[in-house]
């Protein structure tokens, strides 16, 4: 069992954003759970550093960067209808990349096997020329276009299983065939992207792989996702790194969805991710915060999938399952469209 590392920083806490739903307690919260666990111990502390402006520019325009530091230098305020920016923000959003970037050196150079980055602003919604939907960069975009710069690797996997679709990761790389970009998110649902039928253009046709998912979908339908779409799709990709945008927000809890995945269903997932880069990849897999709004659903379902890279035993479940049970839907229609769109089954 290799180490596992935890890029985790104070500065994350500077990200200013008030009342709104992604704020600072969302990490106390996790950081409380962790340490109940007994976690830090356990794990190699990865200390966060700025990204330069080049690193950056590996996914984002130059226009948008320099619009996100002069919006926070001037005070901030709110982007757009559902993103807000602070005087700090802009710093805070360097070393959230920075904080990706530190991971990936480590994941490479052995240091650690796998890693969690517990950065915050989010990520995922982040197009190359926009800051939209909480988030200001793209953390795993940059992390996967660095790898592939500075590392020499040639194919990566990204696994997002956020209850929103990334729409920012999914433009980024939408015609690039060196890196596969696998979405299991509630449809229809914000941004309102991640239909069965985007799938690449160009090379990179067949490089993205959407599983819209209908809402109430429980933890058994998100592993028959991952079980029967994303390991023969990834097996086929063979990919040297995978990188995971790992938003909770799928829990039943959480009021900004319509799923009813529980915490046990996220530490599922999880091994599956897990257990796919041990076979293809030597066990590189970093796992980056994005969503999840419900304090005690997103602290106790990120200390599971740290203790699933840990190799277990998991704590119990805290909530169960959801109130009033789980609502049965049927997926075969979703997944035979994926499974036949991208050629397997």
């Amino acid at each position: 069992m290799g180490a596992v590392g935890l890029v985790h920083d104070p500065i994350y806490l500077k990200h200013d954003t008030g009342a709104h739903v992604e704020n600072q307690r969302r990490l106390v919260a996790i950081t409380e759970v962790l340490e109940e666990a007994g976690l830090p111990g356990r794990l190699v502390s990865l200390a966060p550093r700025a990204a330069t402006v080049e690193e950056i520019a590996l996914a984002h325009s130059r226009d948008h960067i320099a619009r996100v530091e002069g919006f926070s230098g001037r005070g901030g305020g709110w982007l757009d209808g559902d993103t807000v920016a602070s005087p700090e923000s802009f710093n805070v959003a360097l070393h959230a990349v920075g904080g990706m970037l530190r991971a990936v050196d480590a994941i490479v150079a052995g240091e650690v096997e796998q890693a969690f980055a517990l950065v915050r602003p989010p990520g995922h919604h982040a197009t190359a020329g926009q800051a939209m939907g909480f988030c200001l960069f793209n953390n795993v975009a940059v992390a996967a276009r660095y790898a592939m710069a500075n590392h020499g690797v040639e194919r990566v996997l990204i696994a997002d299983f956020d209850v929103h679709h990334g729409n920012g990761t999914e433009e980024i790389f939408y015609s690039d065939p060196a890196v596969l970009y696998f979405s299991t998110h509630q449809y229809p649902h914000y941004p309102g992207t991640g239909s069965v039928a985007d799938d690449g253009a160009g090379a990179g046709k067949g490089s993205t792989v959407n599983v819209p998912l209908p809402s109430f979908c429980d933890d058994d339908e998100y592993r028959r996702a991952y079980s029967e779409i994303l390991a023969p799709v990834a097996r086929r990709f063979r990919p040297e790194l995978v990188l995971v945008s790992a938003g909770y927000d799928a829990h039943w809890a959480d009021q900004l969805s319509g799923m009813h995945m529980t915490v046990d269903g996220f530490a599922s997932i999880a091994r599956m991710l897990k257990d796919l880069a041990d076979d293809l990849c030597g066990g590189r897999v970093l796992f980056a915060l994005e969503g999840g709004y419900h304090l005690q659903a997103l602290a106790h379902s990120v200390r599971a999938t740290l203790e699933v890279l840990l190799g277990g035993p998991l704590s119990p479940d805290p909530l169960g399952q959801p109130l009033g049970g789980a609502q049965a839907r049927s997926i075969d229609s979703v997944l035979q469209q994926a499974a036949s769109r991208h050629g397997v089954g």
